[in-house]
């Protein structure tokens, strides 16, 4: 656990490196790959795991030359985030680019609210940023809270600077009601890990069985919202597309647990085209039904 005076240094220590343009902070970048990767090892065990699980296909040489492609960008990932913490909107605009968001805003125009889910694929931080700054709507991302306070305080302050609201995961009914008379659109980033109790639904997804949240399916069903998928593409280092694709327009219609089968599928399938920019370093796969 860090402690609070290292946090603090930390938090001073981002503002200043946020000043710097992205160039540099992607020269850095290229130094802290050999740092995590080759120095520190950091959940090297866990991201090769994951890929051989994913890729069984794949031979041991290919899957550490992807390993080796997650790690660089895991590293340009760190201080673009970084850089948040003072990025201007017209940064933010040049860097992220949409195609299909007026299908959202003809919702928005006609007093409709939206539900979008995506993955952690890319740099979904920036995105939502982005996201923001493009609808006339009001932007609200739900999301995990962290246990340490002041990191969670500065993620809060550049996540929310420019109108976006985010609502701790146990919060979104409330915000829904809260926010039920106005057009919102409710992000998810729906490929997390449920905790144990919420396992209760398991899919096909990278060659294993997962553990699935339902909160998209069962929010849409509910306020009959339709449900987008924002697919992020990878321009170059540091600059993204987002294209929105309509998943189920009629969720009330929708059979039991078909949203969340569409939105795994088309998560899976953007993941096997370029792998390196999903969020492998994480600990997806800890429960398996059997053991629920």
């Amino acid at each position: 656990m860090i402690n609070r005076g290292i946090a603090h240094i930390g938090v001073f220590f981002f503002f200043v490196l946020s000043l710097l343009p992205l160039s540099v902070l992607l020269f850095f970048a290229r130094l802290l790959y050999y740092i995590l990767y080759y120095l520190i090892g950091y959940r090297k065990k866990v991201v090769r795991e994951n890929l051989t699980n994913a890729f069984p296909q794949k031979s041991k040489s290919e899957i550490i030359k992807l390993e080796k492609e997650f790690f660089k960008f895991l590293a340009d990932l760190i201080f673009e985030v970084i850089q948040l913490t003072t990025i201007s909107k017209k940064e933010i605009l040049e860097r992220v680019k949409f195609n299909g968001l007026e299908q959202v805003q003809y919702h928005f125009d006609k007093g409709e609210s939206v539900l979008a889910c995506t993955g952690h694929y890319g740099n979904w931080e920036l995105g939502t940023l982005a996201l923001g700054l493009s609808l006339t709507g009001k932007t609200m991302v739900i999301y995990k809270p962290i246990k340490n306070k002041i990191f969670e305080t500065w993620f809060d302050k550049f996540r929310t600077r420019y109108g976006n609201l985010f609502i701790a995961m146990r919060q979104t009914l409330r915000a829904i009601t809260t926010y039920k008379n106005e057009p919102t659109l409710l992000c998810f980033a729906s490929d997390q890990s449920p905790v144990r109790e919420e396992s209760k639904y398991f899919l096909d997804f990278l060659n294993q069985p997962t553990a699935a949240l339902l909160g998209v399916e069962k929010i849409a069903k509910q306020t009959k919202r339709p449900v987008y998928y924002f697919k992020v593409s990878v321009v170059k280092r540091g600059y993204y597309n987002v294209e929105v694709f309509p998943l189920c327009l009629a969720p009330a219609e929708s059979a039991e647990f078909e949203i969340t089968n569409l939105h795994f599928k088309f998560l899976e399938n953007i993941i096997k085209e370029k792998p390196q920019y999903w969020l492998w370093s994480h600990k997806r796969w800890k429960f398996k039904p059997e053991l629920i």
